[in-house]
């Protein structure tokens, strides 16, 4: 997955007695799924076997999505931490390279379902505040476009719906390069075929909360992995003139 081979250990960002916290690569499910039945490696499993005992998952990131995530060591922890998650008591931040130029900070509240609720949907609240950080343009032509143009942001999510960043972005019509469900295809075959970087452009970059025992405040930031790594780093790239109007 994502041009690791077996034998490499997962990157470990944080550990201690309750938790331990690791940096997904892109294209590994967190545990087995119906959705994706011809997987034959997981998050969870991996993880298990390189320290040795079990982990309890407290929160999921999707399967092309890099990153950080954070399991528990003994089902205390996962129900203590768990809590924090569905207090919005932990902080979430994650980068994404999408499509168009995203001039200023935008808070983004647009009700959301589950994408597997297809009888009765219910609408949930959802609100992710959404920064840019950087933006370019490339002279590949992409109708009606004579140039393709892109941004970084830097989106927060104060909800935790599924696919909650992704849909937002599609919502306000700067989607995440390479994202299958909704992005956009010309951009996400600009960027496969001409810029030879497939994959969703989205990255959990760090998770901070209070330690549910100790109490004492915990960041855990996350590096970033390819394909995210490698569009990071043409050299198109520009400082954005970000504005950032906190409510």
């Amino acid at each position: 997955m994502g041009g690791r081979s077996a034998e490499e250990p997962l990157p470990v960002l944080f550990r201690d007695e309750r938790y331990v916290a690791v940096n997904k690569p892109a294209g590994l499910l967190l545990h087995r799924s119906p959705m994706d039945s011809r997987e034959t490696r997981f998050l969870v499993q991996i993880l298990r076997n390189q320290i040795g005992q079990r982990v309890f998952p407290v929160h999921r990131l999707d399967k092309p999505t890099q990153g950080v995530v954070i399991f528990a060591l003994d089902t205390e922890a996962a129900a203590e931490l768990q809590a924090l998650f569905q207090d919005t008591r932990v902080e979430k931040e994650y980068l994404a390279v999408v499509r168009g130029h995203l001039r200023e900070a935008v808070t983004v509240d647009h009700p959301l379902s589950d994408p597997d609720e297809l009888r009765s949907p219910v609408l949930r609240d959802a609100v992710t505040r959404i920064l840019p950080r950087a933006t370019m343009e490339l002279p590949y032509p992409v109708r009606p476009y004579e140039t393709a143009r892109y941004s970084l942001v830097e989106c927060r999510p104060a909800t935790g719906r599924r696919h909650q960043i992704r849909r937002h972005l599609k919502h306000l019509r700067h989607p995440i390069v390479g994202d299958a469900n909704y992005g956009d295809g010309p951009h996400n075959r600009l960027f496969r075929d001409e810029l030879r970087l497939p994959g969703l452009l989205l990255a959990a970059t760090r998770l901070a909360f209070a330690h549910p025992f100790s109490r004492e405040p915990l960041n855990i930031d996350a590096p970033i992995l390819s394909p995210l790594r490698e569009a990071l780093q043409l050299p198109a790239w520009r400082r954005a003139a970000e504005s950032d109007h906190s409510p």
